[in-house]
């Protein structure tokens, strides 16, 4: 089996070390590739391959239409390729073939969008005070930029930090997840296809405590975008501040989905189990906390558990599977572990709560759908992402409680609110502390809308013009046009 290697200033190269990794297919266990297993001597050598490419190569100071027509290419590759990507998507996350084509659509889409407005954040004239002078706000690349990436959406989330990066002007290095690189792998060959430099993309395949440490501290690198859990955006926060870097960090959510005894009802239902059981409810954004209002509860709960013991559980390449497996052994046991807490903190288990008992399924990492009531915002079941296919049920009577309930919570990065009443909706999303709200929708993104979170949710905003910006430094140039002795002194 042909190992997929690390690219690092324009060549596919092995591991110094020599080290590889197993790559499995969370639906049955079977090794699907072999790859690259770097640390951190291959984190630095990328890394002063992008800052060689940075300060002395032309990327940085190549005019921004050029370089928009080779992000615009990309698009193109990817276009090209789909159904090999969204294979390679599917077979290593385990997430149905239809949802990985779904994704490559929206990465083709992200770039494109990306070489598309880079021409509108080239700067501006301002007027300045100043008699006989003219002032001007420039916007240039950072330099050289980390990228850590998940393992739930491997290409979708690369391709928020790739195609601004590459689009302004910056060199990088980037970190997929060590169990889901092959996609990240494929789009690098792309990267090369389409006419890249050498040394201004970079990719070292490996684990987060050597290649990602080595990125955060690292003095060469001059900004770390991270996408991942909480407890290691804080340990990359604190090691970024050895040089001051700047800081892109999206640390996941614990949503809340406020659903009124006005909304349209079967709309509701469909849209709680569209907003959690995608990707068996691995998604940062998942509607996982279900907040209902108390007159429609009981109606709601039960017409929610009929259609949730009917999703087909499967291998994400049959047609007819509605959700694949979780990612690992390691992942199922975590989601297991705070079913058995819920239980404990005495949540209702009303659906699901275990592994299914179909024995075509026993070699995969499946847990079933599942739905807890009668929670509370003191639960850690509430508290906590699980990052699984779990909903969470709580109760409200009154506009005001359902709001404090949703912002109860140390995340911030998504909600959704169901009524017909517009003006009640407009009124709760003002005062929701997330970084998207939707109204009568749930999980709904384009690249045109930034997308982060309040809170602990993160810092930095990826997707729209604020996307684009992240990865630029802002520029004042003040010239006097009739410079004259001063006579101070």
């Amino acid at each position: 089996m042909k190992i997929k290697r690390m690219f690092i200033d324009g060549k596919w190269i092995d591991a110094q070390n020599g080290k590889t990794r197993t790559i499995i297919n969370p639906y049955n266990q079977e090794t699907i590739a072999t790859a690259a297993e770097g640390d951190t001597s291959d984190a630095k050598a990328a890394i002063a391959a992008a800052r060689k490419a940075f300060d002395q190569g032309e990327w940085p100071n190549t005019p921004a239409v050029e370089r928009a027509s080779i992000v615009q290419k990309i698009a193109e590759l990817i276009e090209r390729d789909k159904e090999e990507l969204a294979e390679l998507e599917s077979l290593d996350t385990g997430k149905t073939l239809e949802e990985s084509r779904w994704d490559m659509d929206d990465i083709a889409g992200v770039f494109r969008y990306y070489a598309e407005i880079v021409d509108q954040n080239s700067g501006e004239m301002i007027a300045s005070p100043i008699p006989n002078s003219v002032s001007k706000v420039v916007h240039e690349p950072v330099g050289v930029c980390g990228q850590i990436t998940p393992w739930n959406y491997p290409l979708l989330q690369a391709s928020w930090k790739l195609a601004p990066a590459l689009v302004t002007g910056n060199t990088l290095v980037m970190k997929p997840s060590e169990i889901t690189p092959l996609t990240t792998v494929k789009i690098f060959e792309l990267i090369e296809e389409a006419g890249v430099p050498a040394g201004v993309a970079n990719l070292v395949l490996g684990p987060g405590n050597t290649v990602g440490s080595e990125l955060s501290t690292n003095v060469e690198v001059d900004l770390i975008s991270f996408t991942g859990g909480i407890e290691t955006g804080k340990k990359i926060m604190q090691a970024a501040s050895v040089n001051v870097k700047k800081l892109a960090l999206e640390l996941g959510g614990k949503n809340p989905n406020i659903v009124f005894a006005d909304a349209e009802f079967e709309t509701a239902v469909d849209q709680a189990m569209n907003a959690v059981f995608f990707h068996a409810g691995q998604i940062c954004s998942a509607g996982t906390r279900l907040i209902i209002e108390e007159s429609i509860h009981d109606n709601f709960i039960e017409a929610l558990v009929e259609r949730v013991k009917n999703i087909k559980i499967g291998n994400g390449f049959d047609e007819d599977t509605q959700m694949g497996p979780l990612i690992s052994g390691e992942h199922l046991t975590k989601v297991e572990n705070y079913v058995e807490a819920g239980k404990k903190e005495g949540a209702t288990l009303v659906v699901g709560g275990k592994r299914p008992e179909d024995p075509a399924l026993q070699d995969g990492f499946f847990y079933l759908p599942t739905i807890f009531t009668d929670c509370t915002t003191d639960m850690s079941i509430v508290q906590d992402e699980a990052f699984g296919p779990i909903i969470t049920v709580e109760k409200f009577q009154t506009e005001e409680e359902a709001v404090n309930l949703a912002n109860d919570s140390i995340y911030g990065l998504a909600g959704g609110v169901w009524t017909n009443d517009i003006v009640k909706a407009e009124r709760c999303v003002s005062k929701m502390r997330m970084g998207t709200v939707w109204i009568n929708e749930f999980n709904l993104y384009f690249p045109h809308a930034p997308w982060g979170g309040y809170k602990q949710s993160g810092i930095g905003r990826e997707l729209g013009k604020l996307g684009l910006e992240e990865y630029t430094e802002t520029k004042h140039i003040f010239h006097n046009t009739d410079p004259k002795p001063f006579n101070w002194f």
